[in-house]
């Protein structure tokens, strides 16, 4: 049975905490690089320019690239045969993420309950999401993800009547409706099956895939790249000022679902996609 310590998981959420929000990962920075080649407004490429430079600055100065710092969302793979010593993982997860927006200058943006609207003051907690797996190491992914966008985003109950052509026109009326406002270019996470609260998971749990890695599946693959194509057609473009680059990147990620079902939810993600990994041993 191997050990991890507590003490060991703080210091590297601390870290990641502060390394999402400076440093944009080289995924989304070589999608910017490749808009900014195929974009087609003049007005959408300078757009592309200042968000390239932005980043540049954020990774070189270590500050945020984006004054919301976002909520803390973790996915979490334990390997069944390991033990934390110490103290819970969550708590561990918390006290990483008090720490690393503390000690980075990190914009504390959670509230203690959505009636009262009273700031807890160090971004906790954090959603943390945790899966079982083999093995005796204990992987996390962490994003740090933005509100203007996650405001954006939306689940719906569809007709199994409706059919991809259903879903598709769905997924494409919430970027539609979305407009300027969550922040493009931008990330689309789908997530299709499930039930209720699983198919927004789902969607969440796409976002964590790397940009331009496809689903291993080659038809939900071609509905990225159909996706992809239809909401590069909406003419939104960066920041909501124009032009062909509505979106970096869409993926999908499709589960099993009740015969009466056809849940789908759309979790949109701002230009600044920021998310790292670590493995602990």
């Amino acid at each position: 049975m191997k050990k991890i310590h507590y003490e060991n998981i703080v210091e590297q959420v601390a870290e990641i905490c502060k390394k999402s929000n400076y440093n944009l990962g080289e995924d989304v920075y070589s999608a910017f690089k490749l808009a900014l080649q195929t974009e087609q407004s003049e007005i959408g490429k300078e757009v592309i320019s200042q968000l390239i430079e932005n980043a540049d600055i954020a990774k070189a100065e270590q500050v945020p690239m984006c004054q919301d710092t976002g909520t803390a969302v973790f996915i979490v793979e334990v390997g069944q045969d390991c033990h934390i010593v110490g103290g819970s993982l969550v708590d561990a997860i918390n006290e990483g993420v008090k720490k690393g927006y503390g000690e980075g200058y990190l914009r504390n943006s959670i509230i203690y309950n959505p009636l009262n609207r009273k700031n807890t003051g160090d971004n906790t907690p954090a959603i943390v999401h945790i899966d079982l797996v083999e093995g005796d190491s204990i992987t996390i992914h962490m994003t740090a993800k933005g509100g203007g966008a996650e405001n954006m985003s939306d689940l719906k109950m569809l007709k199994p009547s409706d059919g991809i052509e259903g879903v598709k026109k769905y997924i494409l009326s919430i970027v539609k409706e979305a407009g300027p406002n969550a922040c493009p270019p931008l990330v689309v996470g789908v997530g299709i099956g499930g039930n209720f609260e699983r198919c927004a998971y789902l969607a969440k749990k796409s976002l964590f895939r790397p940009l331009g890695v496809r689903h291993e599946d080659p038809v939900v693959a071609e509905l990225e790249e159909e996706l992809m194509s239809e909401i590069n057609r909406l003419g939104i473009g960066p920041q909501g000022m124009g032009g062909s680059t509505t979106a970096l990147d869409v993926k999908v990620e499709v589960e099993s679902c009740h015969i009466a079902a056809l849940p789908v939810a759309v979790n949109l993600n701002c230009h600044a996609s920021r998310h790292q990994t670590i493995t602990l041993t």
